[in-house]
């Protein structure tokens, strides 16, 4: 079994990967634009889950995710030939609303330091 930091190394590059396949060679027009925010390997090589997210946000998940089913065998292929493994774990994919979450805390915390400073008394 992989150890820890191995595993770490091989998500990295499956992420790498699936974002540079996703930019040049998916034609899927469901996929335009979507990114690959994270990637996590089961410590048997045997599932990756692949989190993906978009600008637009969670309006096209669903898009987004039936586009990645769809493509999910030519990406599985695809990744074979470009991270040397025994066997190429199956792909998972997820939907990320980290970003989402992200921009929405932002938003927040500008309004609060735009927010006029109560009289101190």
């Amino acid at each position: 079994m992989p150890k820890g930091v191995r595993i770490q190394r091989i998500a990295d590059r499956m992420r790498e990967e699936l974002s540079d396949l996703l930019l040049r060679e998916v034609s899927d027009p469901r996929l335009h634009q979507i990114f690959v925010t994270d990637v996590r390997v089961d410590r048997e090589l045997a599932f990756a889950d692949v989190y993906i997210s978009a600008i637009e946000g969670k309006s096209r998940s669903a898009e987004a995710l039936a586009g990645m089913h769809s493509a999910g065998g030519f990406l599985r292929r695809a990744l074979a030939t470009r991270v040397e493994l025994r066997a190429m774990p199956q792909l998972r994919f997820h939907w990320d609303p980290t970003p989402e979450n992200a921009d929405h805390i932002e938003k927040i915390l500008k309004e609060l330091r735009e927010e006029p400073n109560p009289p101190q008394g």
